[in-house]
C-alpha cells in the first residue's frame, strides 16, 4: 500500500537516476518488465492492435520509451513507421536508438525530456504509446493536462495505448489485488525482491484507477475507450480520438 504522500514522492531527477542504472534489464523483450504482471500479454496485444486500429499508421510517439521494447514490438508488426521516443534517461534512449536501428523503421527521433515539458506538433501522431510511465503523474491537474496534451498530439482516429500499474478505488479490492501482486513478485525473486519493488513503488509512483483514467480519456475528448487486459494491479487500455 502507498504510504508516501504525493508531495514527498521522488523527483524526476531521482527517478531518472534509477533508470540510468537499469538499462540492461530494460533492453530485453522477455525480462524488461518482469515485475509487471502479464507484461508479455499486454505488449503483444498493443503491438497487434496498434496497426489494426490505425492501419494507415505513419507516425508514432512512445512516451517513456525506455530501451525501446514497445516501439520494437510494434515495428515488427508494422514496419517502416516514423518513431519519436521520449524518456528522461539519456542512457535508455541511446540503447533504444541502437536497438531500433536494427529494425525496419522510418525516421527515428529521440528526446531526452519530461514529456510534460516538451513541445511537439499537434495532430501529428497516429499512435501514442505510454507503457509503465503515467503512474509517475501526481495530482489531478497533472493527470488531466497530460491526457489533454496527448489527445491534442493525435490525428483524428488516432489511438492512445496505455499499459501500466493501476490503483483500485475500494480499499478491500485494492488490498486483495496488492496481495496478489506481492505473490507475483515473490515468485520471481522471493520476499526480498518483493520488498525492494514495493519500496520504490511507494517512493516513486502515484497510479490512479483504471476507471479514473478511462473517465479522464472521455473527458478530454476521446470518442472510444476500451480495456484490452487487466490482471491484479496492471491493465492495458486504449482511447481512440
Amino acid at each position: 500500500m502507498m504510504k508516501t504522500p504525493l508531495t514527498k514522492k521522488f523527483t524526476v531527477e531521482e527517478i531518472k537516476e534509477r533508470f540510468d542504472q537499469d538499462v540492461e534489464r530494460f533492453s530485453n523483450l522477455e525480462t524488461g518488465q518482469q515485475a509487471v504482471v502479464d507484461a508479455p500479454i499486454m505488449l503483444e496485444l498493443i503491438s497487434k492492435l496498434a496497426g489494426g486500429i490505425k492501419p494507415d499508421v505513419v507516425n508514432m510517439l512512445d512516451i517513456g520509451a525506455g530501451a525501446g521494447n514497445n516501439t520494437i514490438s510494434i515495428l515488427r508488426e508494422r514496419p517502416g513507421i516514423n518513431c519519436d521516443l521520449i524518456d528522461i534517461s539519456a542512457a535508455m534512449l541511446e540503447r533504444a536508438k541502437e536497438r531500433i536501428s536494427q529494425e525496419q523503421v522510418g525516421q527515428v527521433r529521440i528526446f531526452q525530456s519530461d514529456f510534460r515539458d516538451l513541445t511537439l506538433p499537434h495532430s501529428h501522431y497516429d499512435l501514442v504509446i505510454a507503457a509503465a510511465v503515467l503512474h509517475h503523474l501526481r495530482d489531478d491537474e497533472d493527470w488531466e493536462s497530460s491526457f489533454k496534451k496527448i489527445y491534442d498530439l493525435l490525428k483524428p482516429s488516432g489511438a492512445f495505448f496505455i499499459s501500466d500499474m493501476v490503483h483500485h478505488q475500494h480499499e478491500a479490492i485494492h488490498g486483495a489485488m496488492w496481495e496478489r501482486y506481492g505473490k507475483h513478485l515473490e515468485s520471481i525473486g522471493g520476499a526480498e525482491y518483493k520488498e525492494k519493488v514495493f519500496d520504490y513503488i511507494d517512493k516513486e509512483d502515484s497510479p490512479r484507477s483504471l476507471s479514473y483514467q478511462m473517465d479522464l480519456m472521455k473527458k478530454v475528448g476521446f470518442k472510444t475507450v476500451d480495456v484490452l487486459h487487466k490482471n491484479s494491479c496492471f491493465a492495458a487500455f486504449v482511447g481512440i480520438k
